[in-house]
């Protein structure tokens, strides 16, 4: 028990959970016909969550050794896997039949291992191989998730994303590309998703801030060949995303504005701007202070456009208020805010109609509309 053992109350109220909580009951439960299908269901759940870290570990090792790549042209040995990634053999058995348990791979015949469907449709979604290898960051604030709570001075995710403390244009190059490489590789999933749940049909010009490397509004140029598109972001990415609208040829509609939302003007004339995965990145005053640039920045009758992950809010989410969540307090700056606390946020600006549809695949990202009174 630690040290603040004493502070602890002892049971109140709840007789189900006092009396579930016993460890003569579980073991009784177990075996009872009428008890022991829930009670082993939730054994294994709970199990799940104790070697959670485990897993992802296994999955960190198989993408390391870019194995799934490897297994693309058909089933191998143990032993010969081992021998091209310099692992002894026994221990890679062990790595495969880990990765086989988990759904990754299969085990055939021989002791030969293949993708599997689940191994096969991670390689086919963007950016997730880059952020599970950028996951070493995440795991060494994770290592004392207490210190992490009580709010450390320094995190190795801070160090990785600097431009979330304002940094303007003194952001080293490199850094910059490889948070943007990151970003542009995760988001086109984010902008399927937006697009699926946003219509750009009206739209006219639309004003991406904190757009990085252009994925998004690439995507919306190429679903919308009728938009004229801005992008906002700091110095040091503005090279990066003037590359990537010039490679898709859409330097004529799309001009490229160099900024930081915290200290500079918006650029004006867009009827649409959108905030894709920004909000949840920064405090709450720094959000009431760009909604509130955002609303003086739109004509009436304007639209503001939100997407990230969020939380659940009353409905706890497993993405947001696990995942996403404890991701963004390792940032040190911002959260995971719930489609309530984002909706009380824009009303506070002055934006009216909000509306959060149910997002498609709520671990990717969810939408959040408001518009401008006419």
């Amino acid at each position: 028990m630690s040290d603040l053992s004493q502070d602890i109350p002892g049971w109140r109220g709840g007789w189900l959970n006092r009396f579930v909580a016993r460890p003569g009951f579980q073991s009784w439960a177990s075996r009872f016909f009428l008890t022991r299908r829930q009670v082993r269901r939730d054994g294994a759940a709970i199990f799940d969550i104790v070697q959670g870290f485990v897993q992802s570990q296994v999955l960190m090792a198989l993408v390391e050794l870019d194995l799934l790549y490897r297994l693309r042209a058909g089933p191998q040995t143990s032993g010969a896997l081992g021998q091209a990634t310099g692992i002894a053999p026994d221990r890679m058995e062990i790595l495969l039949q880990a990765a086989a348990a988990l759904g990754l791979l299969k085990r055939g015949r021989q002791g030969r291992f293949a993708l599997a469907r689940k191994g096969a449709a991670l390689m086919g979604v963007p950016g997730l191989e880059a952020m599970i290898r950028h996951h070493r960051a995440f795991y060494r604030d994770l290592e004392d998730p207490v210190a992490l709570l009580r709010g450390p001075k320094q995190t190795a995710l801070s160090q990785f994303w600097p431009y979330v403390f304002g940094a303007g244009g003194d952001i080293d190059p490199v850094v910059a590309r490889t948070y943007s490489d990151l970003m542009a590789q995760s988001q086109r999933l984010v902008a399927e998703d937006t697009l699926r749940a946003v219509s750009f049909g009206d739209t006219g010009t639309l004003l991406d801030i904190g757009g990085g490397s252009g994925a998004f509004i690439e995507a919306v140029g190429i679903a919308h060949p009728s938009v004229r598109m801005m992008l906002f972001d700091l110095p040091a990415v503005v090279p990066v995303a003037e590359a990537r609208i010039r490679q898709a040829g859409m330097s004529g509609r799309t001009s490229i504005h160099a900024g930081s939302f915290r200290d500079d003007p918006l650029p004006q004339g867009a009827d649409t701007i959108s905030l894709i995965r920004v909000l949840y990145d920064h405090s709450d005053d720094t959000v009431r202070a760009l909604l509130a640039k955002v609303f003086d920045g739109l004509p009436p009758g304007g639209r503001l456009i939100i997407s990230e992950p969020m939380g659940g809010g009353a409905r706890p989410d497993r993405a947001g208020d696990v995942y996403f969540a404890f991701y963004t307090m390792a940032m040190q700056t911002g959260r995971t805010r719930s489609a309530d606390q984002i909706a009380a946020l824009c009303r506070e600006s002055g934006f009216v109609g909000i509306k959060s549809p149910e997002p498609a695949r709520g671990y990717v990202t969810r939408t959040l509309v408001a518009g401008k009174p006419r």
